[in-house]
Parts: structure tokens; sequence; C-alpha cells
């Protein structure tokens, strides 16, 4: 066991687990209860916590223990109890980590968790330093019986708190690894004014083993902290941040930093030369899924030693990894799509929808109408708004095989692990489908089974690196496979989100991770598809647009009010004028033919969209009317 925890210190990279509280009280715990008093009185609902984090992927859970000391329990008239209540809490994060070990052999340890006292220190409080020292050994020499395998002295409020926290550890627990984990202001300083930098220099001259943030107002800061403190010291450096800040949303404060934009900053830090990564108030389960998705996404990009480097676009393989690898087809030979677009030629695609039942014939007929009329390609989405339809996969391989036209096979994150993301991708391969859209799809909730468990293992982002290793003939575990997959290798983009910037941030790891062009979301409003185009100039990888013929006005307000697609409003002018449905669809068209001729000069093809089947409408926006001989 001790060797196994240096190794937590040895530079790789751990995930740590996310919030404690934030958890509890999802369970109806109030905010006005001792919440370390629950390690006594509520263990299973604890105990259920630290369950989920170690599910969802934790390498290091912390024991609820964050305000189990003299002075915060003495509040809640607790004081006299802080042996009982630390022993509690790390005896049940103990358990946790000894039955998971058990059953999955995964390996996981105990953090004992000791937080700030809550209060000033000499000179400008009234505790002494040596009064603060004797709380914090006092703690943590409970959690040293109880067991836990390191200590995490976390959301530290000066640094001469953080000095006492240390000498007590070091005393009354020496065997033990100790992390502290300061909380920073907007401007990335220590809240008694310290600088990151002179934090860390002072931790290290304490005797602490790894040095960091966590708390604070969110990542972004947190990332400027983390990047300081790396330039200053040789420590293991940690990132733990909240999930943003909290806002006031009808009476509760509610955290709105989504898994997603965590598991991105999660890359972030680890660029940063941060070790350990985790999250603290607001965080979840599936904050931390996500994060372990983009670190694992991370390993299959750099050949699992962090030994690959992406310069002026192109990948470098790793040395170790080279000899493995096979070079795949080039581009134009690998598809009919990748041949268009490596030759700078315009593509023509329409999406096909699977249907609900096991009955593909509308799908096939229409498929076969847009092949005579000479589309280069058919679009067939994964269960879109997380549906329950036919296999995208079968629906790909049916079209292909009876219609002879070739597909693009949308494929999520969504429903499957890694194992079965790799299967998949070598059953797709084997049966001749050669074109993917990596995306990371839409969450069980927004469908028809909002209960639905959903898996994410990684993102699109994860996605990409995992088609990029198998044309490279190498599988997750970076073991050949015997060839190159020869994928065409494609990702989604949305010009119209509100957060552009987050946006443009994905697209830049999608194409760092390999992807080959992209395919964009309907684009009504030409001028976010200008923006879009210009923020990417840097990373830019042919844009295949994606434009939605419209089929009434209840459509286009359906479009911006529950899919929140930006709807100019002369469009929705427009299509209010119309008189009839004949006319509404009439002129669904011509604005979406509109579209087309004002992208074309820009993009290097369109998606035109079949809105509720209508196959022939798709094709007359291409201006497509009759069947090529």
């Amino acid at each position: 066991m001790a060797e196994a925890i240096e190794r937590l210190f040895d530079g790789r990279t751990v995930l740590c687990d996310g919030a404690m509280g934030t958890m509890l009280y999802s369970c109806g715990v109030f905010i006005n209860r001792s919440y370390d008093e629950l390690n006594v009185t509520q263990p299973e609902t604890v105990r259920s916590v630290h369950e989920q984090y170690l599910q969802a992927g934790a390498e290091i859970i912390e024991t609820n223990t964050f305000g189990a000391n003299s002075f915060r329990l003495e509040r809640f008239g607790l004081g006299d109890r802080v042996a009982e209540i630390n022993r509690a809490g790390a005896a049940l994060a103990r358990q946790c980590v000894d039955a998971i070990r058990e059953k999955q052999g995964t390996e996981a340890f105990v953090a004992g968790a000791v937080g700030s006292l809550g209060l000033r220190l000499e000179p400008l409080g009234k505790t002494s330093l040596g009064e603060a020292k004797a709380s914090f050994a006092e703690q943590i020499g409970a959690l040293a019986d109880g067991g836990v395998d390191l200590l995490i002295l976390e959301t530290m409020m000066s640094v001469a708190e953080a000095e006492q926290a240390v000498l007590a550890a070091r005393e009354v627990a020496p065997q033990l690894k100790v992390v502290v984990l300061f909380t920073v202001d907007e401007e990335a300083n220590c809240l008694d004014g310290t600088s990151p930098e002179v934090a860390a220099r002072r931790m290290e001259a304490a005797g602490a083993d790894a040095v960091g943030c966590n708390c604070s107002t969110g990542p972004a800061t947190v990332l400027s902290a983390v990047e300081r403190m790396h330039a200053a010291t040789t420590l293991t450096v940690v990132a733990m941040p909240n999930a943003g800040m909290p806002r006031n949303v009808e009476g509760r404060n509610i955290y709105l930093t989504s898994p997603e934009y965590m598991g991105s900053f999660a890359r972030k830090f680890v660029r940063a030369g941060v070790n350990w990564v985790g999250g603290c108030c607001g965080t979840t389960p599936a904050h931390t899924r996500a994060m372990r998705g983009a670190l694992r996404a991370m390993e299959a990009q750099d050949a699992g030693e962090g030994s690959t480097a992406v310069a002026d676009g192109r990948r470098h393989v790793a040395a170790e990894d080279s000899e493995k690898t096979v070079e795949p087809l080039p581009l134009r030979e690998r598809s009919h799509v990748g041949g268009r677009i490596a030759r700078g030629e315009f593509v023509t695609m329409v999406e096909i929808v699977p249907p609900k039942g096991f009955d593909c014939s509308k799908e096939l007929a229409g498929a076969l109408l847009l092949a005579r009329r000479g589309v280069d390609a058919i679009n067939v989405p994964d269960s879109p708004r997380a549906s329950a339809r036919m296999s995208a996969q079968s629906l790909c391989v049916q079209i292909q095989q009876k219609v002879g036209i070739e597909t693009i096979l949308h494929y999520t994150c969504r429903d499957r692990n890694v194992l079965s993301i790799q299967s998949d991708l070598l059953g797709a391969a084997s049966i001749g489908l050669k074109n993917i859209l990596c995306l990371t799809g839409d969450p069980p909730k927004m469908g028809n089974y909002p209960d639905a468990t959903a898996v994410f293992d990684v993102d699109a982002i994860g996605l990409v690196n995992i088609v990029y290793g198998l044309n490279r003939g190498l599988d997750i575990g970076k073991n050949p496979i015997g060839g190159s997959a020869g994928f065409t290798i494609s990702a989604a983009a949305n010009p119209g989100v509100p957060d552009i910037d987050h946006e443009v941030r994905r697209f830049a790891y999608k194409v760092e991770a390999g992807a080959e062009f992209c395919i964009t979301q309907p684009v009504f409003d030409l001028k976010l598809l200008e923006d879009f185009l210009r923020r990417i100039e840097g990373f830019r990888i042919p844009v295949v647009a994606g434009i939605w013929p419209l089929t009434s006005l209840r459509n286009a307000e359906f479009m911006k009010n529950d899919l929140r697609v930006s709807m100019p409003d002369e469009v929705l002018a427009r299509m209010a004028a119309a008189k009839d449905k004949e006319a509404a669809l009439a002129e669904g068209v011509a604005i979406a033919q509109e579209m087309l001729e004002s992208v074309r000069g820009s993009v290097q093809g369109v998606q035109v969209s079949a809105p509720f089947g209508k196959y022939a409408v798709a094709a007359e926006v291409l201006g497509l009317k009759e069947e090529v001989g």
C-alpha cells in the first residue's frame, strides 16, 4: 500500500472526487445541520455518496470530515465528539474503497479531509497559532486512527493556518502524505493576499507533499493559480475547483457549470502541469465522470505516456508507439466523401433519421430518391434527442447494401463505455462503413426514456481520439489491430451556441484529436456562421454547413424556443406571412436555398435535413429535382 501511495506522487495524472456537501444537500439534508455528524447518524447516506464517486471513476475519495474540527463542531454542540466523528468518517470511506477493490479490482485511496478552522488566527484574530495547531492535531490524529491513506488540507484561507495544519500532521501522523489546497480570490491570490507562488514555496518548506487550489470562483481562476504554483515548486500540483459561482434560481443557489465544461478544464489543468484533478462545491459524480472521460481521451491521444505532441496542426506519434502504427490511406482514397473533401469539391449530404420501429422501407426509398438525384452521401443520426430508434449502424448498412449510396454514421458516446465503442467501431470498419461523425450525444433526460442510464465514458473529443488510433492500427490500449480501420473522421460544431468561446475551444480540441472535417448544426443566421469561421481560422478544417428547410411558422418557433436555435426575426416574419401549408413549405425551401447560396463560397459542402421525412424537399433545396442518369 505504501508503494501504491508513493506512485500517486510520481507525476502521473490522478482523478479525485467532487463535492460531498452538494451531494448531501441533494439528498435532503438541511444546510443548518452538521454534515460531518452524518458519519454517525446517517452513515448510509454518506456511504452512498462515496460509492457514486468511485463508480464515476474517482481514484481518491475524501472523508466527510471537512468541518470536523473542534471549532466548527462546537457551533453545533459537538465539540467533544471530534474523535468519534472523524474516525467514523474514515471508516465509511475505507469500507467503500475496500469494497470496490475486492469486487472490481479497482485501486482507490482514502484521503482524510481537513478543512480550514473557519476563523482568523493571530494577529488578526483571537485564536493563537498554538490553538490552531492543537485543533488540527486532534482531527488529524483521529483520521489516522480511522485508517486514511493520506491527508488533504483544503480550502485553506491563509498560509499561516496551512503551516500549522502541516506541522500538526507531521507530528501526529508522520507516515501520511500531506496535500495542501488553498482557496483563492479572483486575482488567483490566497485570501490573506499571498501570491500562489509564495504559498507553494512555503508549503514545500513546511514539508507538504503536494500543493494546489480548491473551491474558489471556478475552473478558470484555479487554472491561473495552479499555473503559477507549478512554475514555483517541484511538488505535485492539485486542482479541485468549484463548478463555477452559484446563481440564485427560484430561491436556491445552483451551480451551473456543466460536467462537459469541467471535463474540458481537466485537460487544461493537466496541460498546465497539474497532476491531480477533482472538484469542489457544486460538482457531482457526473462532473467526475466527465473529467475521467477527458483524461482518458488525453491518454488515447498521448499514446498512454503523455508523449505525443501536436505542431502545425498535425500529430507526432510517440517513438515507443511508432513501430506499432500503420499509416491509413490518404483521405481522398478512404471514401467517396473523403475524396471530395480532399479534392476541395463541394459535398452534398442529406440526413435520414432512423425509424422508431423496425420497418425502414420509407427511409430506404428516400435514400434511393436522393441517390438517383445525385446526393453524395446520406447522414444517419444516432438516436437524436435521446429518442429510442433503430440502430443508426443498421440503417447505414442497409442503405449502402440496398441502395448503393455512401453513408455517414453518427456515433454518440451516450450509451456506450469504451469497450463497446471499440467493439462497435471495429465492427463498422469490417462491414464497410467508412465515414464516422463523432458526437457526445444528447443526455437521456431529453428523450422519451428520461430515467435511462447514460455512460459518457468519453465525449466527442475522446471519441475522435479513439477513431484516430484505430485508423493507425491501434486499439484503445495501444495494441495492434492488424491494419488501419480506414475511417474518414468528422466532428460536429454549433455556431449558434450562447457560449461560442467554449464551442471554439472544443472545436480546436477535436481538430487536435484528429478530426478531418466538420458538420455544423442547422444555421439560419449567416452572421453566426461567418463569426464561427473567422474564429477557427487558426485551426480550420473543411466545414460542411447544416441547413434545415422550415415547413411552417410553428416549426420555426419550435426550433427557436425548444431547440434553442438562433432564428432571425426576418425568417420568422417570412414564415408568418405564408398563407397556407403549401406556401409555408415553399417559403422554407426558398430560405434554405438562399442560405445555401450564401454559404457556398465559404464552406466545403452542406448537409440538408429532411423535415418530417420530406426527402424530395431536401433534394429541392439542393436544386436536384431530376434524377441523374
